[in-house]
């Protein structure tokens, strides 16, 4: 008997990104402008923008709807080839 391998993801699903970042004062338009690339149903009542206690950094978590793994990668590769983005989770 072989080893079955279960996805990790169901596809398609609402998958949740967290991008961190510099509070530069076009960072999230930068962002949005690459995540809606991908998702062209992204809308303001889906993300979240917080920023930290000093105000040096900025979080935006979104609920992406993505139909594949293949659609998650080059996405994560723009967001973070974003100068003031410090991390993608």
């Amino acid at each position: 008997m072989g080893d079955v391998k279960v996805p990790k993801i169901e596809f398609p699903c609402d998958y949740p990104i967290k991008v961190i970042g510099e509070a530069v004062p076009d960072f999230l338009e930068q962002v949005v402008a690459i995540v809606r690339t991908y998702d062209d149903t992204l809308t303001a009542d889906r993300l979240t923008e917080r920023d930290s206690r000093k105000g040096n950094y900025r979080s935006i978590t979104m609920q992406v709807h993505v139909v594949s793994e293949a659609q998650l990668q080059p996405m994560f590769l723009e967001l973070k080839a974003v100068a003031a983005v410090r991390m993608v989770l």
